[in-house]
C-alpha cells in the first residue's frame, strides 16, 4: 500500500498510518475525558512538534479543555548545557489539572525539566500524554500518564516530528533512512 503522500526519498517506511494514529488519539482522549470526571483539563504542549497531536488529541475529548504552549530550546545530547524556556505559558495553571501533551518522549530530559516546572507553579496535578515513546532512549526517569505507541530507536518524521524542520507535515510516521540521518 502506497501511503498517502507518497513516502519521502529519505525514508524506509511507514511506522504509524494516519489511521493508526487517529485511533490511537481517540482512544486517548476518550480516557483523558474520562478520567478527569468532568473537571476542565488544561493541555500543554512543547513547540513545536506537539501541536499536531494537540490539535487532534483536544477534539477526540467531550469534556472542557484550555490549551496552553511553551518552548523551551532544545536538549542537545552529550553536550551538555541547561534546558531554557523561551515561550512560558500565557494561563496560570494554579490549582489546575494540567495534562502535558508530548508528540515524542525519548531521553526524558526535556520533559523532566517542563514537569519541575509545572509542579513548581502550584497545579493540582500534572500528567504526561505521549503519543510516541521512545524507552530506548531514556535517560531521565519520568513517568507516562498515557502512551500511544512504544517504538524502536530509530529517527523518526512525520505527525509534528521532524528532520531539520521537514517533514512535521505527514499524516503518518515513517522511519528515516540511515544515510538521511548521518549522511
Amino acid at each position: 500500500m502506497i501511503p498517502d503522500p507518497p513516502l519521502p526519498p529519505e525514508c524506509s517506511r511507514v511506522v504509524a498510518t494516519s489511521a493508526q494514529i487517529a485511533t490511537r488519539v481517540a482512544e486517548l482522549g476518550a480516557r483523558l475525558a474520562h478520567d478527569g470526571g468532568g473537571d476542565t483539563v488544561r493541555l500543554v504542549t512543547v513547540l513545536r512538534g506537539g501541536v499536531f497531536f494537540l490539535a487532534d488529541l483536544c477534539r477526540a475529548m467531550e469534556c472542557d479543555v484550555r490549551l496552553d504552549f511553551m518552548a523551551v530550546a532544545q536538549y542537545v545530547p552529550g553536550q551538555g548545557g541547561a534546558v531554557r524556556v523561551t515561550k512560558d505559558l500565557d494561563d496560570d495553571i494554579e490549582g489546575a489539572r494540567v495534562v502535558l501533551v508530548e508528540d515524542i518522549v525519548d531521553t526524558g530530559l526535556t520533559v523532566n525539566y517542563v514537569l519541575g516546572l509545572l509542579n513548581a507553579r502550584g497545579a493540582a496535578s500534572v500528567e504526561v500524554c505521549a503519543l510516541f515513546d521512545k524507552p530506548a532512549r531514556r535517560i531521565a526517569d519520568v513517568p507516562l500518564a498515557y502512551r500511544g505507541f512504544e517504538l524502536s530507536d530509530r529517527f523518526l518524521v512525520g505527525y509534528g516530528l521532524d528532520l531539520g524542520g521537514r517533514y512535521r507535515n505527514l499524516p503518518y510516521v515513517a522511519e528515516l533512512r540511515d544515510e538521511a540521518v548521518y549522511g
